[in-house]
């Protein structure tokens, strides 16, 4: 059984047009076409309704400039890659990010070296949290 995508999940081809708005803040249907993979890439008609779908579903925004729509993201690439992994933990490892580590390992998509550097990041958050945490305490009590 194939869920249904989520409000927030692109396709394929919206995160492509993303990318483009990501990395320039914002252009015109030409400008994303410009930047587009492919020779001769899709047609100007396909990209200008990709992203009248993209500004009805609220991830981009559009301001008339001149005779032509400038298009710019609503929704950060940050906030994107979080929600796609969030979907991937709960569609295929029931939520579970140390399954898709372990994955990543066995997989060898994750070095030694990759694995070494992600444990130090999270021994300095824990370290972080620890201190917020005392520092909270203190201004309560006191």
């Amino acid at each position: 059984m194939r869920k249904k995508r989520t409000r927030q999940q692109f396709t394929p081809a919206e995160l492509e047009i993303m990318k483009v708005l990501w990395s320039l803040g914002g252009t015109t249907v030409q400008g994303v076409r410009d930047r587009l993979p492919g020779d001769p890439g899709p047609a100007y008609t396909t990209i200008q309704t990709m992203l009248n779908v993209l500004h009805r579903k609220g991830k981009v925004r559009r301001i008339l400039k001149g005779k032509s729509f400038e298009y710019a993201p609503r929704v950060s690439k940050e906030g994107a890659w979080s929600q796609a992994i969030r979907d991937l933990l709960d569609r295929l490892f029931g939520g579970s990010a140390e399954d898709l580590v372990m994955t990543l390992l066995k997989d060898r998509h994750l070095t030694a070296k990759d694995f070494a550097r992600l444990n130090r990041l999270v021994e300095q958050d824990s370290s972080a949290k620890a201190k917020t945490t005392k520092k909270e305490g203190r201004h309560a009590s006191g």
